[in-house]
């Protein structure tokens, strides 16, 4: 097992988030390449998430959120307010933009988790779609309750579509009762703490670092004094190299420089977001060729 700590990134202008994938060691858990832990914050009379219009390539947005409300829009038209407890998942496949806003008239709390899916070789390249789910599946046993946002459980399957082997669920647990839960052994599997104090397999894993736990395990121990609130994250090791930058997933050096120009010449590849919003415009690319990485580093 691995504790790895998160880091504070800035997001937008307004907000800071801690992200504990990708990091240094291990880059990703099954699929999931990206997760970034955001909140709790009060955002009364204050902007809360302002993220203009982006790019992705190659992957699957996934926003979940606790607290708060989150407005969506991309280039096929969405326009969509999340709540705690709905799952937006959107399949970036060759292009797509969007932005993340707090509305004008909102809750006092914002908390939640955004997380990416790299898409396999060979359905990286499919055509964008936007899903949101509101009604998703609940599992619960003794000390806890399961809300499964993808892949299976507890004895329940997420309705959302991915294309690979995956789960990822919001985890209660209740306090000073330990729960065991079964997990398919065939999967990796991380941990984050959002709320509360957790032990997981007797690790005490504090809020904003992630426990990664290898595969071969078929169940997972848990225990709270207090109560706490977890995500979990797994799927089968990833056996493609992938090359990250900025909001891109790809394969090659090649392919990030193309979807950085056509985005930067307003490429029809990506479209429009409606809402009037300027685009983020993309970084400069580095002086050195990007380079494929493997799921972790060789120790």
């Amino acid at each position: 097992m691995e504790l790895l700590e998160g880091r504070d990134v800035p997001l937008g202008r307004y907000s800071v988030v801690r992200r504990t994938l990708p990091n240094k060691v291990r880059r990703t858990v099954g699929a999931w390449c990206f997760l970034d832990h955001f909140g709790p914050e009060e955002v009364t009379g204050k902007p809360g998430m302002r993220v203009p219009p982006h790019p992705h390539i190659g992957l699957q947005t996934v926003t979940w959120l606790f607290d708060g409300e989150i407005r969506h829009r991309d280039s096929l038209g969405s326009d969509v307010l999340i709540r705690p407890g709905e799952l937006n998942i959107m399949t970036s496949g060759r292009g797509i933009a969007h932005s993340e806003d707090s509305p004008t008239e909102k809750p006092p709390l914002l908390h939640g988790v955004q997380l990416w899916v790299a898409l396999p070789d060979g359905a990286r390249w499919q055509e964008p779609r936007f899903e949101h789910l509101e009604d998703l599946p609940v599992a619960e046993a003794a000390g806890v309750r399961m809300t499964v946002a993808v892949g299976s459980l507890g004895g329940v399957t997420s309705p959302a579509a991915v294309h690979s082997e995956l789960v990822g669920a919001e985890v209660r647990l209740d306090a000073g009762t330990p729960a065991e839960i079964a997990v398919d052994q065939t999967y990796e599997h991380g941990v984050v703490v959002t709320d509360g104090g957790a032990r997981v397999e007797g690790v005490d894993v504090p809020p904003g670092s992630l426990l990664h736990l290898p595969e071969g395990r078929s169940s997972l121990r848990l225990a709270s004094e207090g109560g706490a609130r977890l995500f979990l994250v797994g799927g089968v090791p990833l056996d493609e190299d992938l090359v990250m930058w900025w909001n891109f997933v790809a394969r090659s050096h090649e392919e990030i420089v193309e979807a950085r120009d056509e985005w930067q010449a307003g490429s029809s590849r990506f479209g429009v977001v409606p809402g009037g919003q300027e685009p983020l415009p993309a970084p400069a690319l580095p002086t050195t060729r990007l380079l494929p990485r493997p799921r972790a580093r060789a120790s």
